[in-house]
């Protein structure tokens, strides 16, 4: 494997501290969800990575297809849940926006990325992922969960 890129972030004292990127263009308090502190948690650090991976993904495969889908917008939700053993497991949603495709055009292009984008790949099988379409759900069988 060829390794295209490392991206470093030190996190000092968890939820409730600091977190830097290596070249400084992060850096930023860490707070608890739903706290009311000023700053930001992993939960929206991932949630922004990951919508920014998979609109770089289906904007790839749609250049690769020779479709015109202009600015690619996806919005990543991240949840922060707690389990039957009182532990926390994470669940996405991904809406991405694609007005300018049909709907079976675009939700094909869709899936397509989800096999395709690295963030996928990483949670596949490791937590629920729901995908939506210009805010709808996609057809039954869309999202990916721990069983797929």
């Amino acid at each position: 494997m060829k390794t295209l890129y490392t991206g470093i972030a030190t996190a000092v004292s968890g939820r409730e501290g600091k977190v830097e990127t290596s070249d400084q263009s992060i850096s930023t308090t860490l707070v608890k969800p739903g706290s009311g502190g000023k700053g930001t948690n992993p939960e929206q650090l991932f949630a922004a990575g990951y919508a920014g991976c998979f609109g770089g993904a289906v904007g790839f495969l749609a250049k690769q297809r020779n479709l015109d889908v202009g600015n690619v917008a996806v919005t990543g939700e991240v949840s922060l849940n707690q389990d039957e053993d009182n532990g926390f497991v994470l669940s996405v949603t991904l809406d991405v926006a694609l007005p300018n495709l049909a709907k079976d055009e675009a939700e094909n292009l869709i899936h397509a990325a989800h096999q395709f984008c690295p963030y996928s790949k990483a949670t596949r099988g490791n937590i629920n992922v729901t995908l939506k379409l210009n805010g709808a759900p996609l057809a039954a069988g869309s999202a990916v969960g721990a069983a797929a």
